[in-house]
């Protein structure tokens, strides 16, 4: 491997086997597996479980290089393979086939309190995290003011991190990895938890990191305007291979283009949700126009109607919901939360729900993507999100030459008037 290369991927692919369990850490369970498989053959379902088991490749031959100093993003949609390769290169599974080098030390921020202990304090996690990326107390401590100053958890710095909100973990997980210094930083999406302010802050640190002190960042996110800001090179993934490798100009410029048609129709299938909701899951996203009518295209200034579709798998409390629309290189321009003017969170039991949003639509003519996504406002937990929930258009049709000068380009405020979720169904899981 050249002297300024510090990651090498050649080849790497990583296979899945759907359904199969690799190992048993008990006797129990492999007991149990065993008397399964039994079981089956008696029924004469066939032969032990494995065999109709299929194949997923995360991964396929996927091969390139990072030189040091570089800040390199690596976009694609959900399920397209990003956060497994970034698993292989922190180290957290092996590849199938292929082979991975690096030169230096990795801090990798894979979720939000990667590595944390949560019965621990904050100040506690700063030093069990300085130790496992090989720094030696004298270091730690030596950095110490400057990560609690950057993640701005003075008050809490001795509460156990259990009992942080997401927004403190992260602010404390990135001021770890990012102040001690590492020699390669993998960030995965964890910024998407954090307000506007703290994320510009982590977009600077990293830009500082790569380009001032010579380290080498690598940076998955569906903000392509973040992606734009920070990386020189882009590496983009579209179920397990590389579609596109180069300048992150081009390499957008392609993804936008063949993710233009994407999920108009805002039926939400499994690969579109961030992760595996085991509690609430959203099943489409419907727009309307006042009228009732289907559609996914609005004129300049025309008032419109949402309708969320979601199912509560088991019973939840104090449940919020929130949309958040973007452009398509996904740039948020608003965000809105159905308790933003004064309701209250919202308790559910097992069934099938509607909401329904009237919006106003102060939105330039363009193309923006609908992002949807529910927590417990107690616990800070994400229950839901999906990202790329639905695009649609808005249209200056009959408009003549518009002029932008009385609308705002940049940051707007959608009004809404939201309705408390009907039930579809009496059904309970």
């Amino acid at each position: 491997m050249p002297g300024d290369t510090v990651i090498s991927v050649e080849g790497l692919s990583k296979r899945y086997r759907l359904g199969y369990v690799a190992r048993h850490d008990t006797l129990r369970d492999a007991l149990s597996h065993g008397l399964k498989n039994l079981s089956r053959l008696l029924r004469g379902s066939g032969r032990a479980a494995s065999a109709g088991n299929s194949e997923f490749w995360a991964l396929r031959d996927v091969t390139f290089e990072v030189k040091r100093g570089e800040a390199v993003g690596i976009i694609g949609r959900n399920g397209a393979g990003k956060s497994t390769l970034l698993k292989i290169l922190s180290r957290i599974t092996e590849p199938t086939t292929g082979r991975v080098t690096l030169q230096g030390r990795v801090a990798s921020l894979l979720e939000v309190g990667t590595g944390f202990h949560p019965e621990l304090s904050g100040r506690e996690n700063i030093l069990l995290n300085g130790a496992i990326l090989g720094m030696s107390r004298t270091e730690i401590r030596r950095k110490f003011d400057e990560i609690v100053a950057f993640a701005e958890v003075e008050k809490f710095l001795d509460t156990p991190v259990k009992h942080y909100s997401s927004g403190m973990y992260v602010r404390l997980a990135f001021a770890v990895a990012a102040q001690l210094e590492p020699e390669i930083l993998i960030v995965d999406e964890v910024l998407a938890v954090g307000d506007a302010q703290f994320q510009k802050k982590c977009l600077g640190k990293m830009e500082s990191v790569a380009q001032t002190e010579g380290r080498t960042v690598l940076f998955v996110s569906h903000n392509m305007a973040a992606v734009r800001s920070l990386c020189s090179r882009t590496v983009y993934l579209d179920r397990g291979r590389i579609v596109a490798i180069g300048s992150t100009a081009d390499v957008l410029t392609r993804y936008i283009a063949q993710s233009a048609e994407i999920n108009r129709s805002g039926a939400l299938t499994p690969d579109m949700h961030a992760g595996k909701p085991t509690t609430l899951w959203f099943d489409r996203v419907t727009l309307q126009n006042r009228s009732g009518q289907r559609i996914s295209q609005l004129q300049l200034r025309e008032p419109a109607v949402l309708i969320l579709s979601f199912r509560a798998l088991k019973p939840v409390r104090q449940v919020r919901v929130g949309l958040g629309f973007a452009t398509l290189e996904g740039t948020r321009i608003a965000t809105l939360h159905h308790t933003d003017n004064g309701a209250e969170a919202i308790d559910l039991a097992p069934g099938t729900y509607e909401m329904t949003i009237q919006l106003e639509n102060p939105l330039l003519p363009g193309s923006y993507m609908l992002t949807v996504g529910a927590h417990q406002s107690l616990a800070g937990t994400t229950l839901d999100y999906v990202p790329e929930a639905l695009r649609f258009d808005v249209a200056a049709i009959g408009y003549g030459d518009v002029k932008y000068n009385d609308i705002n380009p940049g940051l707007v405020h959608v009004n809404a008037v939201w309705q408390l979720p009907k039930t579809l169904n009496d059904t309970h899981a």
